[in-house]
């Protein structure tokens, strides 16, 4: 197995696949990519599994030396640094640096072969909050030292076509569904969750991303009895001001859930920062449905993700 060393950590980097799912039940979240979208793109590029353990670097990136040499690609937001949604190729003992983002949250590192860390329930997605995962649960430390796995034959250097990257390009205005408490909400706060526009608060993570902006009230006051939460399902806590429930939330809920980012759109939500504003639009389950197919059938297609 070949080897990566982490010279600089950068702001917060973990280790991360498309997540572990099911688990619900147990009081465990997902976990996984912010945005998966970019992971499996990045993967595809240096010929991986879609599924394949990646580097997640949020907002700064890092510096890594390669002793062995790799076949790199770094996908999802602008980074500083060597080019985006490209194959490219590291010679023995070289460094990768990669600098601050220009725009959005995340960018990912992946590595032909995939990080070899081991599993917890099937992935190995870092879970920071409960320390599983990933490189003994934690973010990456200067000295940290990352195995690959090993990669069957060589890979064709390929970029994503303009007609994806277009597609990617980053919205701040997310689709929703309407949430199980929808009607329970008086109809000035509905109108108002979806005609104004709310902040990503400074103190937003990967378990949730709280908006500042037009308080949330129910018709009644009451609470409610607990229940399942999904990734994406929008709380209007006893502030007003909404949480987005995210990739390492807390699996049960009591407060009224408004709407639910469609999952077309969970990727956006992974790239968004403190200070941007974003929009919501209420779409039907069916178009939420028929969105998301859409989205799978373009990101199967290899005539419409990569270049000639």
């Amino acid at each position: 197995m070949a080897v990566i060393e982490v010279l600089s950590p950068g702001l917060l980097t973990t280790v991360q696949d498309l997540g572990r799912h099911g688990y619900g039940h147990l009081g465990v979240s997902p976990s996984g990519a912010a945005d998966p979208v970019a992971l499996r793109l990045g993967n595809r590029l240096v010929g991986n599994p879609e599924s394949a353990a990646a580097l997640e670097m949020t907002l700064a990136g890092g510096r890594f030396r390669f002793p062995d040499g790799a076949v790199v690609a770094l996908a999802g937001a602008d980074f500083e640094g060597p080019p985006l949604w490209t194959t490219l190729e590291v010679g023995p003992e070289q460094t990768l640096s990669v600098g601050a983002a220009r725009s959005g949250a995340r960018c990912y590192l992946c590595v032909r072969g995939g990080i070899a860390a081991p599993l917890f329930l099937g992935s190995a997605s870092t879970q920071l909050a409960c320390g599983l995962g990933g490189l003994h649960g934690r973010r990456l430390r200067r000295g940290d030292l990352l195995e690959t796995a090993a990669a069957q034959g060589p890979v064709a250097s390929r970029a994503l076509s303009s007609r994806v990257l277009a597609y990617l390009a980053p919205s701040k205005t997310l689709r929703v569904t309407r949430g199980p408490e929808w009607e329970s909400f008086d109809a000035s706060s509905r109108e108002a969750f979806l005609a104004t526009p709310y902040r990503v608060a400074p103190d937003s993570d990967r378990a949730g991303l709280r908006l500042e902006g037009a308080p949330l009230a129910m018709r009644a006051p009451g609470g409610m009895i607990t229940e399942g939460v999904d990734l994406g399902t929008i709380l209007a806590p006893p502030s007003g001001q909404p949480i987005i429930l995210f990739v390492e939330q807390q699996t049960t809920g009591g407060y009224p859930r408004i709407g639910v980012v469609a999952s077309v759109d969970l990727f956006r939500v992974g790239q968004l920062r403190p200070g941007d504003e974003v929009r919501f639009r209420l779409v039907s389950l069916e178009e939420a449905v028929r969105l998301i197919r859409e989205q799978e059938q373009l990101l199967a297609s290899e005539e419409f993700l990569f270049a000639d």
